[in-house]
C-alpha cells in the first residue's frame, strides 16, 4: 500500500493545526471556545499593544516637551513632529479604535480567562510591547547611522558628537528592555511547561492511559517513550514555541518598519530584496523537508537508546547474576547504532542546507551596493544612505529569511510538535472514553455487593488480539469466598486476574460484575515498590496520613517484618527499596500494605512464591481472620486448605470449577 505524499502547504497546515491544539488550551479553554476566537484574541492583543505603545510614545513626548524641552531637542529630534502627524491624520484614530476594540474583546472573554489564564496573556502583551519599543529604537538607529556617516564625510565635529550622544541614549534605553524581555520569555515558557506537563501527566494517569500505552506490553501502542514526551518534548515545545512566536512577531515588525525605510531610499532596492528573499526562502524550505522526518526519527532513536541504558541500570543485579553483559552491550550498541546512523544522514542534510544558507547570505551583502552606487554617483543621495541602506537591507532580509536562518531549529521543533500532539491526542482519546467502554466492565458500581465477583459466559481474549485463552467462562464468588486458580504455564491464569481486576475488557456478549476499584487490591508476584518513604510504601495507594506510626509498626510485626522496624525506625526514610529488600521481604511488605488498605477482595498472583510454607500459612491465616475474599494463583498444594473452590484451566480454552477439599495438584 502506498501513500500520497503531502504537499508543502498541506504539511504546513497540518503542523499549524497541531500547534494550535497544543498551545490554545493554556491560553483559552478548548471546550468552551473555537479556534477563530483564539486567533481573534491574539490579533486583539497585538492591536492593544500597538495602541498602548503609541499612547506611551505620545505621553513621553508630551512630558519631555513640557518638562525638559532641551532633552527632546537633543535626544528625540523630529519625534514630536512624527507623533503630531500620526494624531492629525487617520492613523492615530484608527489605532485608538482598534485598541479599544481589542480591550473590549478581552473584557467580553473575561469568564474564559479564569484559573490564572489572564496572566500569560498579560505577560505576552508586555513582551510584545517590549518588541515594539526595541523595533522603534532600531529604526531610529538606522537614521543615526546615516547621520553619523554624513557628519564624518562633512568633517562636522559638533554634529558628530551630538549624534553619538543620541546613539548612546538609545543604547541606555534598549539594554534594560532587552534584559527584561530575555527574562520574561523563558519565564512564560516555564509557567507553560508546568501547566502542560501537569495536564498531560494527569490525563496520562487517568483511566489507566499509562497502562494502555505501556511500551512493555505485547499489544503496545505506537506512542513510544511517553516519559520522554512528557518530560523532554514538553520542555522543548513550550520554550521553543514562545521563542519562535516572539521571533516571528519581531521579524514581521522589522520587515514592515525597515521596508518603509528602504522604500524611502529606493523603491527598486525594496522590490529586489523581496524577490530575492522569497526565492531563497522557497528554495531552502523545499530542500529542508527531509530534515523534519530525520529530526522526528532522531528523537525516537535517542529515547530508545536512553531507555535501554535505564533498563540496564534497573536490572543491574539480574544481569550480573546471569553474566549477560555481552548480550546487554550488543542490544545497547544496536540502539546506539540506529541513533548514529540516522544522525549521520541528518548532518549530511544539515551541511547541504548550511551551504545554501551561507551562499544566500554572502550574495545578499553586495546587492545594496549594486542598486545604491548608481544613484550615489549620480549625486541623488548622500553618502550616509549606503550605511542606512545596508542596515535596513540586512534587517529586512533577516526578517523575511527567518525560515532560512532557522530551518534546522524549526525542523526539530516541528518533530517535537508531532510527537507531543500525537501523545496528547492519544491520551485524550483514552481519557474521554467512559470507564465501561475502556475496560469492558459492564458492572463496576457501588450497588455491587462488597467482595462479590460474577462472570457469565465470558471469553478471555487479550486486547487487540483474537486469541481465546478461556472460552465461555462462568463463575460466581460471594463475599468471604476464596478461589484458587491453577493450570499449566501459559494457560491464562494471570490473564484471568487481569480480567477480574478490570485491566482487560470483556469480549463478546459476556457479562462481568466486580467490586468497585477501591474495594479490590491486586498483589503481583513481584510487588510494586514506589519511589517514596517506608510510610508511603505501606499505605500505598492510600495517603500515609490516614495511619499513625503505631499502626505501621504493628502491621509490620503482623507480617513478620520486625527487623524492618529496627533497621528503619524513621518511617519517613527514603531508600531504593527494590534493591535493599529481598523478594520475600517485599512480598511480606505487600501483605502489610494489604492489611492496612483492608479491601473486600484481594487478587494474589503467586504473591507468596518467595516465602517459606510457614510464613505463607501465617499470611493466609491473617486474610482469613479478616474475612477478606481472595483469588489466588499458585502451585503449592499447601494453598488448597485456604480456598473454597479451584478454577482449573487446561491451557486449551477449557476450564473446570472443583471443590478445593480433596483437589489433587498436578492433574492438568
Amino acid at each position: 500500500m502506498t501513500t500520497t505524499p503531502r504537499r508543502p502547504a498541506q504539511g504546513l497546515g497540518a503542523q499549524l493545526g497541531k500547534l494550535q491544539r497544543l498551545a490554545q488550551p493554556y491560553f483559552l479553554p478548548v471546550e468552551e471556545t473555537r479556534t477563530w476566537q483564539f486567533l481573534l484574541l491574539v490579533l486583539s492583543l497585538l492591536l492593544l499593544v500597538i495602541g498602548v505603545t503609541l499612547g506611551l510614545l505620545t505621553l513621553v513626548v508630551a512630558l519631555t516637551d513640557q518638562l525638559i524641552p532641551t532633552l527632546q531637542d537633543r535626544f528625540l529630534p523630529g519625534v514630536d513632529e512624527i507623533v503630531r502627524s500620526i494624531w492629525s491624520g487617520w492613523i492615530g484614530p484608527v489605532v485608538l479604535a482598534c485598541s479599544l476594540a481589542g480591550a473590549g474583546l478581552f473584557i467580553a472573554f473575561r469568564s474564559k480567562l479564569r484559573q490564572g489564564r489572564w496572566l500569560p496573556w498579560l505577560l505576552l502583551g508586555v513582551i510584545a510591547l517590549l518588541i515594539l519599543v526595541i523595533n522603534g529604537i532600531n529604526v531610529g538607529i538606522s537614521y543615526i547611522s546615516r547621520n553619523i556617516e554624513n557628519a564624518l564625510v562633512a568633517y562636522d565635529v559638533s554634529s558628530f558628537w551630538n549624534i553619538v550622544a543620541i546613539y548612546a541614549f538609545c543604547l541606555v534605553l534598549a539594554l534594560p528592555i532587552r534584559a527584561v524581555q530575555s527574562y520574561l520569555i523563558p519565564k512564560v515558557g516555564l509557567m507553560w511547561r508546568r501547566w502542560l506537563s501537569s495536564r498531560l501527566l494527569g490525563r496520562y494517569l487517568s483511566n489507566r492511559a499509562y497502562y494502555v500505552l505501556n511500551p512493555n506490553d505485547e499489544n503496545a501502542s505506537d506512542i513510544d517513550n511517553p516519559d520522554q514526551r512528557i518530560a523532554d518534548d514538553t520542555r522543548s515545545f513550550t520554550i521553543t514555541s514562545l521563542s519562535v512566536v516572539v521571533e516571528v512577531i519581531t521579524a514581521l515588525l522589522t520587515f514592515f518598519s525597515f521596508i518603509l525605510v528602504l522604500w524611502g531610499i529606493n523603491g527598486r532596492l525594496a522590490q529586489l530584496l523581496i524577490v530575492y528573499s522569497v526565492v531563497g526562502t522557497t528554495l531552502i524550505v523545499y530542500a529542508s523537508r527531509k530534515l523534519v522526518a530525520l529530526n522526528y526519527q532522531q528523537l525516537k532513536l535517542e529515547a530508545d537508546f536512553r531507555y535501554g541504558l535505564v533498563h540496564i541500570r534497573d536490572n543491574a543485579e539480574s544481569i550480573a547474576f546471569y553474566g549477560g553483559e555481552q548480550q546487554e552491550g550488543k542490544e545497547a550498541n544496536r540502539r546506539l547504532d540506529g541513533a548514529i546512523t540516522n544522525y549521520n544522514r541528518l548532518i549530511i542534510w544539515e551541511a547541504l542546507i548550511s551551504v545554501i544558507q551561507r551562499s544566500y547570505d554572502y550574495f545578499s551583502r553586495f546587492l545594496p551596493w549594486l542598486v545604491i552606487a548608481p544613484i550615489y554617483f549620480a549625486k541623488e543621495v548622500d553618502f550616509g544612505v549606503f550605511g542606512q541602506a545596508s542596515i535596513a537591507f540586512s534587517q529586512v532580509l533577516f526578517s523575511v529569511s527567518y525560515i532560512v536562518n532557522n530551518i534546522d531549529r524549526l525542523a526539530a521543533f516541528s518533530a517535537s510538535i508531532s510527537r507531543l500532539e500525537g501523545f496528547q491526542g492519544r491520551v485524550d482519546e483514552i481519557t474521554h472514553r467512559s470507564e465501561d467502554d475502556q475496560l469492558g466492565i459492564l458492572h463496576d458500581a457501588e450497588q455491587v455487593e462488597a467482595g462479590r465477583l460474577l462472570l457469565s459466559h465470558v471469553d478471555l481474549v487479550p486486547p487487540q488480539s483474537d486469541r481465546v485463552l478461556i472460552k465461555d467462562l462462568s463463575l460466581s464468588m460471594e463475599a468471604r469466598q476464596r478461589l484458587l486458580v491453577v493450570g499449566p504455564s501459559g494457560c491464562g491464569k494471570t490473564s484471568f486476574l487481569r480480567l477480574a481486576s478490570g485491566l482487560w475488557p470483556v469480549s463478546g456478549d459476556g457479562h462481568l460484575e466486580r467490586p468497585p476499584a477501591g474495594d479490590m487490591l491486586f498483589i503481583p508476584q513481584k510487588p510494586y515498590m514506589l519511589l517514596g518513604s517506608l510510610r508511603e510504601q505501606l499505605a500505598y495507594p492510600l495517603q500515609p496520613d490516614r495511619f499513625d506510626a503505631d499502626q505501621f509498626r504493628s502491621v509490620l510485626q503482623e507480617v513478620r517484618l520486625p527487623d524492618l522496624v529496627n533497621r528503619y525506625p524513621d518511617l519517613d526514610v527514603k531508600q531504593d527499596w527494590p534493591r535493599l529488600l529481598s523478594l520475600g521481604e517485599q512480598q511480606r511488605l505487600a501483605f502489610a500494605r494489604l492489611l492496612l488498605n483492608a479491601p473486600h477482595m484481594v487478587v494474589l498472583d503467586e504473591a507468596t512464591s518467595a516465602l517459606d510454607v510457614a510464613t505463607e500459612r501465617h499470611l493466609y491465616e491473617l486474610l482469613c481472620r479478616r474475612e477478606i475474599s481472595f483469588i489466588s494463583v499458585g502451585h503449592r498444594p499447601t494453598l488448597r486448605e485456604f480456598h473454597d473452590t479451584v478454577l482449573e484451566l487446561d491451557g486449551k480454552g477449557g476450564w473446570r470449577l472443583l471443590p478445593a477439599a480433596g483437589y489433587e495438584f498436578g492433574r492438568v
